[in-house]
Parts: C-alpha cells; sequence; structure tokens
C-alpha cells in the first residue's frame, strides 16, 4: 500500500530573529563558521520578512550587528504541516545559536511543540552546549511524544500491507556531559530513560487483534540505565556543518534495579564526515552518514529496538515511515549533496541516498537492503547558526513514499 505524506509549510506566517548583547559570542567567531563568509552578505527567512513588510531600518539590521561585540541568535518560525498519522498540525520552532567564551564550537538549543487535529503532542528540547574554551560538552535530549505509530513485525522482509497501528504515550531523557581529553576528543558519561505507556493497538474493526496485539506489547516499556560516551568532533558548526568528521560511540545499559523492563546492552556507532565539494573552497557540501546500532547483550522492549526513524533525531530512513523496519540490528548508511540556489544562501537544495539493513526477527541474521533516496529545499531561518528550514521528498521500496520535515540538517 502506498503511503504518501503531504508536509506544507507557511513559514512566511511569521519568523523573528534577535540578537542581544551577552557574554557569548563574537561576531567574528559567528562568521567564520561558514569557512570565512561574512554572514552580512548572507540572507535568511528575517531579512526577507523584514524587506516585505516593514521598510523601517532596524536595530538588529546587518549594519547594527557589526557594532555589537556579543550576541546570540534566536529564531522563532511558526508553521503548519500535514501527514497521514498527524492530520494537521500546527508548529512552533525555536532555535538559538551562540558561542560561549573561548570556544570554537557553536551551541544551540532547539525546541517546538506540534500539536495535530488528532490531539497529538510532540515537544523536543534538545541542548548542545559547549562551555568556555570547549572543555565539557553537555547534550541534553528530551522528547514528550503523544501519538500512533505503526509497526509491521521484525526484520527487512515484512510486508508493507500488514502493518498494525498502536497509540502510546512516550518520554525519552537522555542527559550526558562529556571532557575534552585531547584537540577535538571528548569522553564522559550520562544515564538515558525511555519510557512508554497507555501502549495499545487501534486498528478499526479487528478488536480481536488488537488484543492479541496489545497482550504481546504490554501495557507500558521502559529502559533505564548509565551510558558511556566516546566522541571527535572538529566540526566547525555542530547546526550546519560544511567540512570536518564527527564521530560519536556510546555503550547504553538498561538494568531492572534501575526500573527498567529488561537487562540489556545496546552500541551506537555514529560517523559523519562532511567536505566541500567539488573543491575545496566550494560552498556546498557532500555529507556521508554511518550509523550502527546494535544488540549486544539481552533484549531491549520491542518499541526500544533499533527502527526505521527511531535514532535521536527520528531522521534514518527517509523514504520509509517510522517504524517501517524493527530488528535487533540496525546498519544504516547515508549520503547527501548539500548546494547553494541562491548566491546569498537564502535558498539551496539536496539530493540523498541511503540504504539500511537489519537482522531478521532477534537474530544475528541479516536479510535484504532497503534503499531509499529523494530531493529537498533548504531555506535559510538564520543565518548566524546556519539554521535552515528543510523539507524533504523521500522514496522507498514497494511505492512507499513521504514528505519530512526539519529545522536544522538531517544529519
Amino acid at each position: 500500500m502506498r503511503k504518501i505524506y503531504f508536509t506544507f509549510l507557511l513559514f512566511f506566517l511569521g519568523c523573528i530573529t534577535l540578537n542581544a548583547q551577552t557574554t557569548f559570542n563574537s561576531d567574528a567567531a559567528v562568521r567564520s563558521v561558514y569557512r570565512g563568509v561574512d554572514s552580512s552578505l548572507e540572507k535568511d527567512l528575517v531579512d526577507v520578512t523584514h524587506k516585505l513588510f516593514d521598510k523601517k531600518k532596524h536595530p538588529n539590521s546587518d549594519s547594527a550587528k557589526k557594532n555589537t561585540t556579543n550576541k546570540y541568535n534566536l529564531a522563532i518560525v511558526p508553521a503548519v504541516g500535514y501527514t497521514l498519522q498527524t492530520g494537521f498540525a500546527g508548529i512552533l520552532s525555536t532555535n538559538i545559536g551562540y558561542f560561549n567564551t573561548g570556544s570554537d564550537k557553536i551551541s544551540s538549543i532547539t525546541t517546538s511543540i506540534t500539536y495535530s487535529q488528532y490531539q497529538q503532542i510532540i515537544v523536543p528540547l534538545v541542548l548542545n552546549i559547549w562551555t568556555k574554551n570547549d572543555k565539557y560538552n553537555i547534550v541534553s535530549d528530551n522528547r514528550f511524544i503523544d501519538y500512533p505509530s505503526s509497526i509491521y513485525g521484525l526484520g527487512g522482509r515484512t510486508d508493507p500491507n500488514k502493518g498494525h497501528t498502536i497509540d502510546f504515550v512516550g518520554l525519552k531523557l537522555h542527559e550526558s556531559i562529556l571532557r575534552s581529553v585531547g584537540k577535538n576528543i571528548y569522553a564522559g558519561i550520562g544515564y538515558y530513560y525511555d519510557q512508554f505507556w497507555n501502549i495499545k493497538a487501534i486498528n478499526p474493526g479487528t478488536r480481536r487483534i488488537n488484543t492479541i496485539i496489545t497482550k504481546e506489547l504490554g501495557y507500558d516499556e521502559t529502559a533505564s540505565g548509565p551510558v558511556l560516551k566516546f566522541l571527535y568532533d572538529n566540526r566547525e558548526n555542530q547546526i550546519n556543518p560544511s567540512q570536518g568528521l564527527y564521530a560519536n560511540f556510546v555503550l547504553r545499559n538498561s538494568f531492572r534495579f534501575l526500573d527498567g523492563d529488561q537487562n540489556f546492552q545496546s552500541v551506537l556507532i555514529d560517523v559523519r564526515k562532511y567536505l566541500p565539494f567539488p573543491h575545496k573552497y566550494s560552498k556546498n557540501t557532500l555529507a556521508l552518514w554511518s550509523y550502527n546500532w546494535l544488540t549486544v547483550a539481552g533484549t531491549p522492549p520491542y518499541l526500544l529496538l533499533p527502527s526505521t526513524g527511531w535514532d535521536d533525531q527520528y531522521n534514518t530512513g527517509r523514504g520509509y515511515i517510522q517504524g517501517r523496519f524493527r530488528g535487533r540490528n540496525m546498519v544504516y548508511l547515508e549520503g547527501e549533496y548539500r548546494y547553494r540556489i541562491s548566491r546569498n544562501g537564502l535558498i539551496g537544495g539536496v539530493v540523498f541516498a541511503n540504504v539500511e539493513n537489519f537482522s531478521g526477527d532477534l537474530s544475528q541474521q541479516y536479510n535484504t537492503l532497503l534503499p531509499g533516496y529523494g530531493l529537498g529545499i533548504r531555506v535559510k531561518l538564520n543565518k548566524h547558526s546556519g539554521t535552515n528550514l528543510c523539507v524533504d521528498y523521500g522514496f522507498g521500496k514497494n511505492g512507499s513514499g513521504g514528505f519530512y520535515v526539519n529545522i536544522g540538517e538531517v544529519f
């Protein structure tokens, strides 16, 4: 069955950027993010909004920015979207980007509130903070979700026509702190807590099957335990990288004595490489992503098994619905070419391709490759932090396809 998701954004409903004097960052540091490109020569959606609707000179215009020594940059974007899963949805997104004193890495705070016509709620709050002189990296990934999701069984050979819809409420609290142990090298600890509750199958006209699925899954699932993390990151801009390498290793543990349902251990290996392309002075970027999510001991609860679109930012597997494939282990590769359409950086485009592979059932066996590909548009929301509004359309196997929307790059 073909699953198509239509999403549109009315981003001219309003967009605000604020620049305030603080002790955070210097203009020179912000401008260095784009390989020497002066942000005063760039344009974003705020510049367009001011030009169209307000002819007056604002104190936060580029000329005023040049006289401001320290600032942070805040973008607020209201939007309207639609998917078959959520119906119409109202979205209010906020992104802050800034530099701490002596830091070469941009800190960011991103949040949004989504409310759909089906009374679904999605609220993420993600912080990636670099302290003075990049000594510590504080990462806080928190999400509250209340919405239905489709499940299809385990492995890569599941039938797209035999999905079942379940409803649940979810809470994700992933907190970690890393300390510098070398140039661009960090090590640290954290604590991950995930809980799903009020789990129930809601397929219309299949009451008996709903009862069986709900009984098999249980009414709640919880994972709780410490993590060890190792990170190498020499990217100039973590919000919209144009060059550099990111390599993240996470060893996660969940224990029953810490309120987890099962004792299990998993490993995440997330590697991303960014290259100016086709030459080293290009403002276009070739981005490569390897995401490997492996269960090494025990068995996680069903909803916490590796699955399409269930990475930390819900971005893997463009071309397929979230949860389309699930297994004990997941291996994922993606490449994306990001290019400018307008010279001032306001409008850009991407083309991408990915492939994923899942172990069949709960065994160590792998079966089939699952490709996806597509293209998208980028609109610059905040030229200082590099934050883009990203609208993509992805294609998958068996007629699968849909729109995908992000504030900030997919990876």
